[in-house]
């Protein structure tokens, strides 16, 4: 049975999406239900396919519009999803979606407050300048890894932007880091061989939230082959922001193992805390596990930092930025160029050759279903294959793949430590590995 209550109350998938998307507390929220006393209707959405299973929250009363949601970017999804997908947006354009019996939500404020200074889809409206603008958002069951996203697109269908939204402290974090990438990189991303990235229209606070406004993707985009091979001059492109190399230097010394030393300190330093701070953080999730394994794991990690020093400080490569999740689902093609998206652990003053060994790690772990162990000797393999082309020596193809898995950890570590939970996948899994390497 379906209830009338505000579903921020929920501890699911919906309830996640509502607290991120209508976060101000003079919203009112009801699912089948009239709004409160005093309130004015400011938008209704269709919940498909009921509040307990949700999956989709598309606007009603916007047939297009609804469509859209549905339908752009089909070719990038798996096919399955694409199947589902392209199916309830056939029915949405010809207004079956809104004649439904799916539960509507509904959302509502008191007459006298002003939509874009509280709802979240009309300030977008407003910041984009189209109105009407109608906005749609995928569900997802809770993750604190994940982020909400409001698609917004205007009444013909046309997509406006995608609102990316930081609501936990990890969150916020890789909000912050893709907004800064994203304003760096349009002066590169012109240049030959760099791939094109989408522009950040905005970056925003929002009801204690991070807010990222990215312009859509086209829509003729099309995703990689999952078996493409690297992309060197791209790799090259994005190190270098489009510029000339930079002269290699050993890692002794290197902004990079310096920024290694710090953040491992702080892990170190952690330890004792990290579990009661990962077990507050929320209901356990998929793919996070709540506290264990933080146990001693940050002083695991500054020894660790320090063999790398050991084993690798007069090894000398160049050091340049990273798209940092350089994997196929987020490259795609259109109109014979490569597009890149998902910027949200980019940075800067990394061993060359960082996105290559992210690539061979992240298929092993994710197509593959590989355990770590499998992962880091992918990573071996593909920098032994494709790394001389990046102007890596075998020294430096052995520094870029251990120091790449110790960043791993620390990207893991960091994660924990603001809110999403440890990854049982990397941990402590791969501080074993990191060790086992170092002792061999």
């Amino acid at each position: 049975m379906t209830s009338t209550g505000d579903p921020r109350g929920r501890t699911d998938g919906l309830g996640w999406v509502s607290r991120a998307v209508f976060g101000d507390d003079r919203i009112g929220l009801t699912v089948d239900g009239a709004p409160p006393a005093g309130h004015r209707v400011l938008a209704r959405y269709t919940v498909v396919p009921s509040v307990e299973r949700a999956r989709f929250l598309l606007p009603r009363g916007a047939t297009r519009a609804t469509a859209a949601a549905l339908l752009a970017y089909n070719a990038l999804r798996p096919p399955k999803i694409r199947a589902v997908r392209a199916g309830l947006g056939a029915l949405a354009r010809i207004g079956v979606l809104d004649a439904a019996r799916f539960p509507t939500l509904t959302v509502s404020l008191p007459a006298d407050v002003d939509p874009a200074g509280a709802l979240l889809a009309a300030h977008l409206a407003e910041l984009l300048g189209v109105r009407p603008a109608y906005a749609a958002c995928g569900i997802r069951p809770p993750d604190p890894h994940h982020k909400p996203t409001l698609q917004v697109f205007a009444a013909d269908g046309r997509p406006l932007g995608y609102a990316k939204i930081g609501w936990n402290d990890a969150t916020r974090a890789l909000v912050t880091a893709e907004c800064a990438a994203l304003r760096a990189l349009p002066q590169a991303s012109g240049v030959d061989g760099h791939p094109v990235t989408p522009r950040l229209l905005a970056e925003l606070t929002w009801a204690g939230q991070v807010v990222a406004v990215v312009e859509p993707l086209p829509l003729a985009v099309r995703g990689v082959p999952v078996d493409d091979p690297p992309r060197i001059g791209a790799l090259l492109a994005v190190a270098r922001r489009g510029g000339a190399p930079a002269a290699p230097r050993p890692l002794a010394g290197s902004t990079f193992l310096a920024r290694l030393t710090t953040e491992a300190a702080r892990a170190a330093a952690a330890d004792d805390t990290m579990a009661t701070a990962t077990a507050g953080s929320g209901v356990e999730q998929s793919g996070t596990s709540r506290a264990g394994g933080g146990e001693r794991a940050g002083a695991r990690a500054v020894e660790a930092v320090a063999a790398l020093a050991r084993r690798h400080g007069d090894t000398a490569v160049e050091f340049g930025h990273w798209h940092g999740d350089w994997v196929p689902w987020n490259l795609g093609r259109h109109a014979g160029n490569l597009v890149a998206w998902d910027w949200e652990h980019s940075g800067p003053d990394v061993p060359l050759g960082f996105d290559l060994a992210h690539d061979a790690f992240q298929r092993a772990l994710v197509l593959d279903g590989q355990p770590a162990g499998a992962a880091a000797a992918a990573v071996d393999a593909h920098l032994a294959a494709h790394g001389a082309a990046l102007g890596l020596s075998a020294a430096g193809r052995r520094l870029v793949a251990d120091a790449y898995l110790v960043e791993m950890w620390l990207r893991t570590w960091r994660l924990a430590a603001g809110g999403a939970g440890w990854n049982p996948a990397l941990h402590p899994a791969l501080l074993d590995v990191v060790e086992k390497r170092h002792s061999g």
